[in-house]
């Protein structure tokens, strides 16, 4: 770049990396933020052991579905809610069989957020990578796993559309420079400095990812960066909000509040704001999955006396958990791996002690809820 050029990123200014904020600007969204985690932290008090582990196991898995569906990449509900549910060791029946890329990404989210008061290390980062890519493979393409990108290919750009017309929306800090832009990234992180911890995730997430040290998988690297400082705001390892699930509904807004951030000043008051204000909204929206655990602890309690075989209750925990779709008995026997009679014997049963009820207009396929 021509010495007389103007500054084009964030790194690339002078003052680099002496983040600036207006502390009074951000005054009420920062109180508003408190104010809606401890009514969540108060609410999540009130409840039992077994149903506050379900709500992080629910919580848990929208995190690492969402982080990566913010990507493009879809991950199996059910791999993910096993895999977590293994790990923390929460009883939900039967589970399913281990899926190694799946796991690397509940690895990632369960040690930023289990072991938030542990130190980020270079090793960490690393550890995660590696188990964001086991194969060593984004895709198509070898990556550089468990190691610093090194630029091999030409600058990392973030761009999108098609090959001869991209856009450029982003130019990260040369290879070169990374071993000493993480050290003074991560002696910052670790270190107890003065000020709100709601302040720190925001600045977190936004340094890492405008590092973008990587070749691949810094978004989900950065967001679980983030999450580990809410964990350490939190001063808990159990997650009652899911701030990636927030950034998926928002995805637009989040590239663009990035883009023009790392485009603009060491200032990023506007940026601190977005992200309390998305904060806020992840933790208002975890009343949903509080009512969903609390829905599920007292449908047990009612039909606590009723006699049900496995496979009845594996698949009423499944309508629990939000079911996508109708329930028909041959849904029933694929899940359930069994045979069409026995579904429906067991559909009939519970249809018989008013458990389940019929769906109406039927057509060709029967549809069946839980009774309200």
């Amino acid at each position: 770049m021509p010495h007389n050029a103007e500054p084009l990123y964030i790194w690339q200014q002078p003052d680099w990396p002496h983040w600036r904020f207006d502390a009074a600007a951000l005054a009420e969204p920062l109180a508003q933020t408190h104010r809606a985690q401890g009514h969540l932290l108060g609410r999540m008090a009130e409840l039992g052991v077994a149903q506050r582990d379900q709500a992080t196991l629910q919580v848990l898995t929208q995190e690492v579905i969402k982080t990566s569906e913010i990507e493009g990449e879809r991950l199996n509900l059910e791999a993910v809610r096993s895999s977590i549910a293994r790990r923390l060791g929460v009883d939900i029946g039967a589970l399913s069989p281990p899926d190694r890329h799946v796991d690397g990404v509940v690895d990632m989210v369960l040690d930023a957020t289990g072991r938030f008061d542990q130190a980020l290390t270079p090793e960490r980062l690393f550890g995660w990578h590696a188990a964001l890519f086991p194969t060593g493979y984004s895709g198509m393409a070898r990556i550089r796993v468990g190691a610093w990108r090194d630029d091999a290919a030409g600058p990392m750009q973030v761009v999108s559309g098609y090959a001869g017309r991209e856009k450029v929306h982003y130019r990260a800090p040369p290879a070169h420079t990374l071993a000493a832009e993480t050290d003074n990234f991560l002696q910052w992180f670790n270190a107890d400095t003065k000020g709100d911890a709601l302040i720190k995730a925001g600045l977190a997430h936004l340094w890492l990812v405008t590092l973008h040290p990587f070749d691949d998988g810094n978004g989900r690297i950065s967001r679980a960066v983030g999450d580990m400082a809410l964990a350490r705001a939190d001063g808990t390892p159990q997650r009652f909000y899911s701030l990636s699930a927030q950034l998926q509904r928002e995805r637009k807004d989040y590239y663009d509040q990035l883009e023009a951030t790392q485009k603009g000043p060491l200032d990023v008051t506007p940026w601190l704001a977005w992200f309390l204000g998305c904060l806020q909204r992840a933790v208002l929206g975890a009343d949903d999955t509080l009512a969903a655990v609390l829905g599920k602890a007292q449908f047990w309690q009612r039909w606590a006396g009723t006699p049900m075989n496995e496979r009845q209750i594996k698949l009423i925990n499944r309508l629990l958990d939000g079911f996508q779709g109708k329930l028909t008995t041959a849904k029933w026997a694929a899940i359930a791996k069994c045979s069409t009679d026995t579904a429906l014997r067991d559909i009939s049963e519970l249809l018989a002690r008013g458990v389940l009820r019929k769906l109406e207009g039927g057509g060709r396929s029967t549809g069946y809820e839980l009774s309200k």
